[in-house]
């Protein structure tokens, strides 16, 4: 190998290891920055009330006896979200039965303009399934942070603004220890697989 490749083999360690790094970190999965193990594994989230989309109080709690797949994003997001749902509706179509047991939750980062009338409206294009939550801006920041979740509003020129926010989706065993994510645009056969493990176990 010559000095020229070794280097360029190198770099790339480098920078394959700085990107795991930033993505362990923002879910936080460094000892250092979890809350706690269940079997070792690494847990996210806290027990939370928000309001669904039908208007009523909505809890979760980390044992609820059932798989849950949650995505934070907004009903003003013009891609990342909407592609997102639409996936997540074709997902829960192909596992059958195993998808009935799995509760979906879409969490707005956008409280003050996504009313529960707006997500019930806007999720009304996907899977049923799929329950919408909201709730005042204190909530949402605390449950977004306790899901490791980052949002960041983002102004825009023409005086309006969108939310910048992390895209994956984030699985939880019925015990509520965390499975693992589902990443934006990842292989739908790979996102299928996940979800009926996640069922099943």
């Amino acid at each position: 190998m010559t000095t020229l490749s070794a280097v360029r083999y190198a770099l790339w360690a480098l920078l394959a290891g700085v990107v795991i790094g930033v993505t362990a970190a923002a879910l936080g999965l460094f000892p250092g920055a979890q809350k706690g193990t269940v079997s070792g594994t690494a847990t996210l989230g806290a027990p939370f009330t928000l309001t669904a989309m039908t208007g009523e109080p909505y809890s979760w709690e980390p044992a609820t006896g059932a798989p849950h797949a949650i995505f934070f994003g907004f009903t003003f997001c013009p891609d990342v979200c909407p592609t997102t749902l639409y996936e997540m509706t074709t997902w829960l179509d192909r596992l059958g039965s195993d998808g009935e047991s799995i509760k979906a939750l879409f969490i707005s980062v956008d409280p003050e303009r996504d009313t529960p009338e707006k997500l019930a409206n806007y999720l009304s294009a996907f899977d049923d399934r799929i329950i919408g939550l909201t709730g005042s801006r204190e909530d949402i920041d605390k449950v977004a942070g306790d899901f490791r979740i980052y949002h960041k509003r983002v102004e825009l020129d023409d005086g309006d603004y969108t939310m910048d926010h992390t895209a994956s989706v984030l699985l939880f065993k019925p015990d509520g220890s965390f499975f693992g994510t589902i990443a934006y645009g990842e292989d739908a056969e790979t996102a299928v697989d996940k979800l009926r493990r996640l069922a099943r176990s």
